[in-house]
């Protein structure tokens, strides 16, 4: 169930410290698509690339071109920026979206799975604190991001 609120989404994408960035697809001045997304960076290429976080159309409006455009654009930001990659997720059931993908030479990353802590789990492994291994050796234990 999603739970963002409009105050969220304003935050992130134009607050202080956004952590989000925006497209949106607009007809007769009225947004009827978007895509949320944000960087990460590539360890394999040392560059930044893009996340899609989410891609939406209003469904009156699928087929119009408006998706193909919105992942366009995001396409562009990676290429004028050097970026290494444009990537995303998506739902195995979703067969209408696949073939979309599919369709503009997106390839899927079968070989990866994807792990999520959230919620009990991730507060109840916050609290565990250090491994053993890092208590009994200072030098393993991580070093807080600046």
């Amino acid at each position: 169930m999603c739970t963002l609120t409009t105050e969220q989404l304003h935050t992130a994408v134009f607050g202080p410290d956004a952590v989000a960035r925006c497209h949106v697809a607009e007809v007769d001045g009225e947004v009827v698509g978007c895509a949320v997304w944000f960087l990460n960076f590539s360890t394999w290429r040392g560059v930044p690339g893009v996340y899609l976080e989410d891609l939406f159309v209003r469904p009156a409006h699928r087929g119009s071109g408006l998706g193909r455009a919105l992942l366009a654009a995001l396409a562009a930001v990676c290429a004028e920026r050097g970026y290494a990659r444009l990537e995303w997720q998506v739902l195995d059931w979703n067969e209408p979206s696949i073939g979309f993908y599919r369709a503009l030479g997106a390839v899927p990353q079968d070989e990866w799975t994807t792990f999520r802590l959230d919620g009990d789990a991730l507060a109840t492994f916050a609290k565990s604190g250090a491994t053993d291994a890092s208590r009994r050796d200072p030098s393993t234990r991580p070093s807080t991001p600046r």
